[in-house]
C-alpha cells in the first residue's frame, strides 16, 4: 500500500522514537529472541511474539518485503539470566530422566503450537542453536585475541574492550545491574562467558571440542551468530521482552561491535541492529506467572477452561506493547466479548456481499469514507504499534451505516491482516465458552434449547424452565436476550 503515514518505531538504545529506515531499500530484516525450550511458554513470554508478529504484518502492510527470523535455544541458556548457574536445558533433562533432546523437542512443539493457536505468521527461519555452534565457534575465535581472555571455567568477554558497554540498559556503572555471576579472575563484573568449559570429572549431554576445551557456548553468543548468520550486520530491528534489555542485548551488542569492528553505540548501527525493540511484561498478581511457582499460566490453560486463544490475542492487542499489561480472567473474558462483536459485525457484512446486497449510493463517496478510516488506521498503527487505537478504528469500520459491503469488508480484510484476529476464518461457535472438563455435549446441549423454544413458543414456561435448570446442572448457562446471540455458554 502507499505510505499514507511514515512507520515510526521506538528504539530502546536511543529511547526514541524514530521513523524506520531499512537497511536494504524494499526490504525489513528482524530478529526475535525465541524460546529456551527447557519448559512450556507462558502466557507472559507468549507476548512477546505477538508484539513481533504484529510487527512483522506491519512491516508487509508498509509493502516491504520481511525476512524475519526467530531463535531456538537448545543450549547454552543458564538458570540465571545473568551467566551463572546451571544450563536450563541439561537441568530439566536430568531432572526428567529424559534425553536433553528429547526435551528440546517436546517443548519446541508445544511453543510451536501455542504460536499456531495465536495466529502468529511463521518466520522466515527457525533458527536452532545447536545447528549453528560450528559457527559460534568460529565467530569467537575471531574476536578472542581483541576481546577476550580465557579463566579456568571458559572464555569470557572483556566489555571494557567495547565502547559504551550497558547503555541499552542504562547501566552506569562497572556493577552494571548488580546481578552478573562473580567469577574469580573476571577482569570486570559485567564480563561473561561465550564459551563455557565442561568442569572436570562431568560429562554433558550437549559438549563440542572448541580451541578453549571441550564445553558449549554462552547463551549471549547464539543469537549474535544466528541474526549475522541470517540477516548480515547491520539488520533493521532485534526484538525481545524488556527482560532482555539489561542483561542478554547489551551482551550480543557488545559482541557485534567487536564482531564487526564497530565503534561506540552513537551509531546505533555499530550494536548489530538498527533499531531495538522490546515489549513490556504481562502482569499476574497471583505470581503464577513464573515458571519457578510450579504451575504457571499457559495458553493451554485458558484453552482448557473454554476460552479461544485469539481471546488473549485481543488483549494483548488492547494495550501498548511498551505498557505493562495485567491478566485476570475478567479481563479475558471481556476482550472475549469484544472479539464476539467484531466477529458478528464482520459476518453480516460479508453474508450481505456473498448475497451480493449493494447499498445504493454514489461509489466514489463510500470508497472515500472506508479510505479514510484506513488511512486512520494506518496512521494509528504506524505510531509506533498503537494496536489499542487500530482496534477502535476496526470497530468504527465494521459500524459504518449505508456503506456498501465490499468496501467495508476490503477495509477490515486490511486491517485484520495487521491485527491478526482472523474475522474472515473464525466460526462464532469457535468462540463459545466450553472447559475442556465439560461433559455435555454441543448436540445434547443445541437439542436441549431446541426443545426450550419449543415450550416457550407453546406457552409451556414449566417445561422451559424445567430444561432451564436441567442445562444449567450441568454448568450450561443460557443467555436470554443475549445481544450477541450467542445463547449459552460452559461455566468453568
Amino acid at each position: 500500500m502507499t505510505d499514507a503515514a511514515p512507520l515510526k518505531l521506538f528504539n530502546s538504545l536511543t529511547r526514541q522514537l524514530e521513523p524506520f529506515q531499512p537497511v536494504h531499500p524494499g526490504e525489513a530484516r528482524v530478529y526475535t529472541c525465541g524460546p529456551t525450550v527447557y519448559n512450556y511458554p507462558h502466557i507472559g513470554n507468549m507476548r512477546a511474539y505477538v508484539f513481533a508478529d504484529v510487527l512483522g504484518r506491519t512491516l508487509s502492510f508498509k509493502g516491504y518485503k520481511l525476512t524475519h527470523v526467530i531463535n531456538i535455544t537448545d543450549v547454552g541458556h543458564l538458570t540465571d539470566d545473568a551467566d551463572a548457574g546451571e544450563d536450563k536445558m541439561e537441568k530439566m533433562a536430568a531432572q526428567n530422566a529424559q534425553s536433553i533432546w528429547d526435551i528440546a523437542k517436546h517443548y519446541t512443539e508445544a511453543y510451536w503450537a501455542d504460536i499456531k493457536a495465536l495466529n502468529i505468521r511463521q518466520p522466515a527461519h527457525w533458527s536452532i542453536a545447536t545447528d549453528y555452534v560450528p559457527q559460534m565457534i568460529e565467530f569467537a575465535k575471531s574476536i578472542a585475541d581483541k576481546h577476550c581472555y580465557e579463566l579456568e571455567s571458559g572464555l569470557y568477554f572483556d566489555t571494557g574492550s567495547v565502547e559504551n558497554y550497558g547503555r541499552l540498559a542504562r547501566a552506569q556503572t562497572d556493577e552494571g545491574e548488580g546481578r552478573i555471576e562473580a567469577v574469580e579472575g573476571k577482569r570486570h563484573a559485567a564480563d561473561f562467558a561465550i564459551w563455557r568449559k565442561t568442569p572436570p570429572g562431568e560429562k554433558r549431554q550437549m559438549e563440542w571440542d572448541s580451541p578453549w576445551g571441550r564445553g558449549a557456548p554462552g547463551w549471549h553468543l547464539e543469537c549474535s551468530v544466528m541474526s549475522g548468520q541470517l540477516l548480515g550486520f547491520p539488520f533493521d530491528i532485534h526484538t525481545g521482552g524488556i527482560d532482555h534489555r539489561e542483561i542478554h542485548h547489551p551482551n550480543e551488542i557488545a559482541q557485534n561491535q567487536a564482531f564487526c569492528c564497530a565503534g561506540g553505540l552513537s551509531d546505533p548501527a555499530n550494536s548489530g541492529a538498527r533499531v531495538w525493540m522490546h515489549n513490556n511484561f504481562l502482569v499476574e498478581r497471583s505470581g503464577k506467572m513464573s515458571k519457578s511457582s510450579g504451575e504457571f499460566l499457559r495458553l493451554q490453560l485458558l484453552i482448557d477452561k473454554g476460552y479461544h486463544p485469539l481471546a488473549y490475542r485481543m488483549m494483548c492487542l488492547q494495550a501498548h506493547y511498551r505498557s505493562e499489561l495485567e491478566f485476570s480472567w475478567e479481563g479475558l473474558a471481556a476482550a472475549l466479548t469484544r472479539l464476539k462483536r467484531m466477529l458478528m459485525a464482520h459476518r453480516k457484512w460479508a453474508d450481505r456481499l456473498t448475497e451480493g446486497r449493494l447499498t445504493p449510493g454514489d461509489s466514489w463517496e463510500r470508497e472515500r469514507v472506508t479510505n479514510a478510516l484506513v488511512a486512520r488506521f494506518d496512521a494509528a498503527i504506524s505510531n509506533d504499534l498503537n494496536t489499542a487505537d487500530a482496534l477502535t478504528v476496526l470497530e468504527e469500520t465494521l459500524a459504518l451505516k449505508g456503506t456498501a459491503p465490499e468496501c467495508v469488508v476490503t477495509a477490515a480484510v486490511h486491517m485484520d491482516r495487521v491485527l491478526g484476529l482472523g474475522l474472515g476464518k473464525l466460526d462464532r461457535a469457535e468462540l463459545r465458552i466450553r472447559p475442556k472438563a465439560a461433559t455435555i455435549t454441543e448436540a445434547e446441549i443445541e437439542a436441549a434449547l431446541t426443545a426450550r423454544k419449543e415450550a416457550r413458543a407453546a406457552k409451556d414456561f414449566a417445561c422451559s424452565d424445567a430444561l432451564r435448570d436441567e442445562l444449567a446442572a450441568q454448568g450450561v448457562e443460557v443467555m436470554d436476550g443475549d445481544p450477541l446471540g450467542w445463547e449459552w455458554k460452559l461455566g468453568s
